[in-house]
């Protein structure tokens, strides 16, 4: 059975972009955690449709309610333990590095800034705008992951393989630090 590889990090960070590649390079299935927890929204009858729904204002709402009732979280994280201990994926996910034993785990470590300028251009929204979401999605979810599981989201990387900081890297020289890190150890 091969390995699966997590990779966690800040908003914005380029999660997707490296777990995309690395399912390409090492034939894994790629999930998301944040669409996973797309999936319970839409169950509760919100309209989460889009890469950025998060960073709207619906996707905010649910964020609060979040906030207010783990259960969202707790069914997200079964889901993805689950999938992940059939091996052969790829994760993006902010808890999972935390719950789950063996496999392998990245994270992209970038600048509040860093975030918010790829956030910018990624979605097409003002510099401004997007650095507000990013702060404001990574304070709630660094509370919400402490209240839940009690690890400190961003500040404890001891569970991971590897930490990689991207600010000073483009995509593709991220993305060959990672590659090079799983052929390392899957």
């Amino acid at each position: 059975m091969t390995k699966s590889v997590i990779i966690s990090g800040p908003p914005a960070v380029g999660k997707t972009t490296v777990a995309l590649a690395l399912s390409q390079e090492f034939d894994l299935k790629y999930l998301s955690g944040g669409d996973v927890l797309k999936e319970i929204a839409k169950e509760q009858g919100f309209v989460a449709d889009g890469d950025d729904w998060w960073d709207r204002p619906e996707g905010m709402k649910f964020l609060s309610q979040r906030e207010q009732n783990y259960d969202f979280d707790k069914k997200v994280d079964e889901r993805l333990k689950k999938l992940f201990y059939e091996g052969g994926k790829v994760i993006t996910s902010y808890t999972l590095p935390w719950l789950v034993d063996d496999g392998i785990k990245i994270w992209l470590a970038g600048s509040h800034e860093n975030s918010a300028k790829r956030m910018q251009n990624r979605d097409n929204m003002e510099r401004k705008e997007a650095f507000e979401v990013t702060r404001k999605r990574y304070d709630k979810n660094k509370i919400l992951y402490k209240k839940l599981y009690d690890f400190d989201f961003g500040s404890d990387t001891s569970v991971f393989d590897t930490v990689i900081n991207t600010d000073n890297l483009n995509a593709q020289q991220v993305i060959e630090i990672a590659k090079s890190t799983v052929r390392e150890l899957l």
